[in-house]
């Protein structure tokens, strides 16, 4: 297998969230059901006022009818009451998070819920040992410290502003979701690797899955595969990283 990446010429790191710099059964066991149980509550609430909300539902039913004239078969929309609108959208947001779907509309909902649940305490952000110190080498190293996960850039946000580790924001430069493209699509990390500043072959993908990493490859990105947990992969042509202690030490 092909050795961590080193320090030469990475100017700027750009990291996954999940099984990279955070547990994934923070994310799977924690947030994803924390979201899944206040989804309708947070509608009720919410809904008749806010108008960010409202249209952030209006994206969630364009998803739907795409899902619709794809043949995916999503459970009904309802447009024949507030009530039914509001008992459709559930539906379909509990139809999503079954499917692991990488919802635009979904994720800043998400995001919503897991802002309310900081503020009031219920949830703190979670990150594996390594990355806070790793976080302050960077910077004492002058490397620029970006995020590209599927999550909203608002989760991002909170998880690492609210972290079991304190605030970790001040360490991180800049935020990119999937409003910026696709994870597996190379042209999101030439879009992002633009907005940093960085010429691509100066920037290191951290990530937990490979299709990410082909594509930031592809893109003209450095890359190393995230292996936190379990057994080595039976191959890989992406320099595998146990922790962020290998990483520009």
């Amino acid at each position: 297998m092909p050795d961590p990446p080193g320090p030469e010429r990475v100017r700027a790191l750009l990291l996954d969230i999940e099984g990279t710099t955070t547990p994934v059964d923070f994310v799977t066991r924690v947030l994803f059901p924390y979201a899944r149980v206040h989804v309708r509550e947070f509608l009720i609430r919410h809904a008749p006022t806010d108008h960010d909300l409202r249209d952030e539902l209006a994206v969630l039913l364009s998803e739907h009818q795409a899902d619709e004239r794809a043949g995916q078969s999503p459970p009904p929309w309802r447009n024949d009451s507030p009530a039914a609108v509001l008992d459709s959208a559930v539906a379909y947001a509990h139809w999503l998070m079954d499917r692991d779907r990488k919802s635009t509309a979904l994720k800043a909902l998400q995001g919503r819920i897991w802002e309310e649940g900081y503020q009031a305490g219920h949830l703190r952000g979670q990150v594996y040992p390594d990355v806070p110190r790793a976080f302050a080498r960077w910077r004492a190293q002058g490397r620029d410290v970006a995020i590209f996960s599927s999550g909203s850039v608002l989760a991002q946000k909170l998880l690492f502003s609210r972290s079991e580790a304190g605030d970790l924001t001040p360490f991180i430069r800049a935020y990119f979701d999937t409003t910026t493209g696709a994870k597996s699509d190379a042209e999101s990390y030439r879009k992002i690797a633009r907005a940093i500043g960085h010429a691509r072959e100066e920037v290191l993908f951290l990530s937990d899955v490979t299709a990410e990493l082909d594509a930031a490859r592809v893109a003209g990105m450095a890359t190393g595969l995230c292996v936190r947990e379990g057994g080595l992969p039976a191959s890989t042509d992406h320099p595998v990283v146990r922790s962020f202690d290998e990483v520009s030490p």
